[in-house]
């Protein structure tokens, strides 16, 4: 397997040579302790000059411009890339808040009630409902053994539950909504919720180009009830990370999320 390397991590190989082999290199011609040797390499790399250790000879000259050319780029180049990774960093976390904001306009305006109607539709979902009754108390070891669980199962709702008729009127009244959050630029950075949203989509152009979903082949009855399971599946798994978001950046709305689980039957709103 080929090892890739990153720009940073090459630039901190090519200044940790420049300095171990400057360091010995000086140490040996200059007759100088370890300490003296690697305060007068950084020094010179750092482009100070203090002058109080100089080369007193040819080679220790030359030893010296070879590490100003090799070690002053090196070592403005390792900083300048610790500078822009805070930056990228701080990028990649505002571009985080947004996509989950996005991601929580998705569930509150279409991904709870269609969750809520899928799950009513799901005869094996009482199998499995304790998985999803998420709590204050549920802890990222919680949402990850749920994860694992529910991705290793295959979440398949019979045809003959699923009302098609139901759902082509909920996606075409939902169809303005998917097609802008399609086309919103910080989505395509969430792979997950791209795939899910066209899953989505997907299955409301299906919809769409029945006159009658009630009344379909046996053949098409199949191949949408394959649609419905893979947005049914992909959208339990974004609602679980979604609900561990919330959890740990968001108490309150996840105060909200778990008294309208579409999971529990119970669910309410009011708090009695």
């Amino acid at each position: 397997m080929a090892v890739r390397f990153t720009r940073m991590q090459v630039y901190l190989v090519l200044l940790s040579g420049v300095l171990v082999c400057g360091t010995l290199a000086i140490m040996v011609i200059e007759r100088l302790s370890a300490f003296d040797a690697i305060y007068f390499v950084l020094v010179t790399i750092a482009t100070v000059g203090y002058g109080d250790i100089t080369p007193s000879g040819t080679l220790g000259r030359a030893v010296t411009i070879l590490l100003i050319v090799a070690g002053v780029g090196t070592f403005v180049a390792v900083f300048a890339g610790v500078i822009e990774e805070l930056l990228a960093r701080e990028e990649r976390r505002k571009r985080k808040k947004k996509i989950n904001m996005i991601i929580g306009a998705f569930f509150s305006e279409f991904g709870t009630e269609m969750l809520s109607r899928l799950a009513r539709s799901d005869p094996g979902i009482g199998g499995i409902r304790d998985f999803f009754i998420v709590s204050d108390s549920s802890t990222p070891e919680d949402f990850k053994r749920v994860r694992k669980e529910i991705s290793s199962r295959e979440f398949c709702i019979p045809a003959r539950e699923i009302d098609f008729s139901a759902l082509k009127v909920y996606l075409s009244e939902k169809r303005v909504l998917l097609i802008s959050l399609l086309e919103h630029p910080a989505i395509f950075e969430h792979e997950t919720f791209t795939e899910l949203l066209q899953a989505f989509f997907h299955l409301a152009e299906e919809l769409s180009f029945r006159k009658d979903p009630a009344v379909l082949s046996p053949a098409d009855t199949f191949h949408l009830a394959g649609d419905v399971n893979r947005g049914y599946r992909l959208l339990i798994l974004e609602w679980l990370s979604y609900m561990e978001h919330l959890q740990e950046h968001y108490p309150y709305l996840f105060s909200l999320a778990i008294r309208t689980n579409p999971f529990d039957p119970g669910a309410s709103a009011e708090i009695t």
